[in-house]
């Protein structure tokens, strides 16, 4: 191959890569650091490749383990809940891939599988590889990685939405939920969330968050009331942008004090499953 041939093999896998990194680490910043890495060695490695795309996710799961091993001590010390990065995009058209696969929920409980479940577990039942190249990828024998896929399947049964709601449900959602905590409604956000919904605010240690998921209608009215009290008697919202966050409905807010995420997951059932905001402006420096 030419080294016009090299670029063009790349760049064809350079948004698949990027995902497939994403995934793996909730992070848009080091999943973009990921694929540089990648492409560093597929500068020096292309014109002994036979197959490019098999190369280049194998080369990158691999980056994405050596990282997640790595992070470990860093992970556990987090202060507070830890939420993915926000990623805010156009969800890509790709028939072996679900919205739901970005999504916040799903992606917490990604991180409470080990890595090698996690990489197993997207390669094969969200990028579609097979069990023969997920083995060779990871090194391990393809009767193990088939043990890997099933562990990783029961952690993750319950995390994938059983219902379809449409983009202008979910969007209706969302606009209630923000309207009545703007008018210190408490009444109506009541009515908006589900009975076991959970909110989740990951500051980072650096950003005033709650310092554990609040889960139930009561705990979460208590903390929005809170926040009206200390407010005059609205919520806080500051300059509010829509956007799709994670494939969810949601809201980028930018105060005195810095951009947050708001990001809104339906139940199903007309209300919300889950309300997730991102304070941690280490997590939002792509954010514009």
């Amino acid at each position: 191959m030419t080294p016009d041939d090299d670029v063009a093999a790349f760049e064809a896998q350079r948004s698949r890569l990027t995902r497939l990194a994403y995934r793996m680490l909730g992070s848009v910043a080091e999943a973009e650091d990921v694929v540089q890495d990648a492409w560093l060695r597929w500068t020096r490695a292309a014109g002994e490749v036979g197959d490019p795309a098999a190369w280049l996710v194998r080369t990158t799961s691999r980056l994405c383990l050596d990282r997640l091993r790595a992070d470990k001590a860093r992970r556990d010390a987090y202060r507070g809940p830890w939420l993915p990065e926000p990623l805010i995009e156009d969800l890509q058209v790709d028939p072996v891939e679900r919205a739901e696969d970005v999504s916040v929920a799903f992606l917490l409980a990604l991180e409470r599988l080990s890595p090698l479940e996690r990489a197993v577990f997207l390669l094969h039942d969200v990028f579609d590889e097979d069990y023969g190249a997920v083995a060779q990828t990871l090194g391990r024998t393809e009767p193990a990685v088939r043990q890997l896929a099933a562990r990783a399947r029961g952690h993750l049964r319950d995390a994938r939405p059983r219902f379809s709601v449409s983009e202008a449900e979910a969007a209706r959602l969302a606009s209630a939920f923000l309207a009545a905590a703007a008018q210190g409604d408490t009444v109506a956000l009541a009515d908006l969330l589900a009975e076991d919904a959970v909110l989740v605010s990951d500051g980072g240690g650096k950003r005033k968050a709650a310092l554990r998921p609040l889960v139930g209608v009561e705990d979460i009215l208590r903390l929005i009331e809170g926040l009206i009290w200390r407010e005059g008697g609205s919520a806080p919202w500051g300059d509010v942008r829509p956007a799709r966050i994670n494939g969810y409905p949601g809201v980028i807010v930018t105060r005195s004090d810095g951009v947050m995420t708001i990001a809104f997951q339906p139940d199903g059932a007309g209300r919300l499953a889950g309300v997730y905001m991102v304070r941690n402006p280490d997590k939002l420096a792509h954010v514009k």
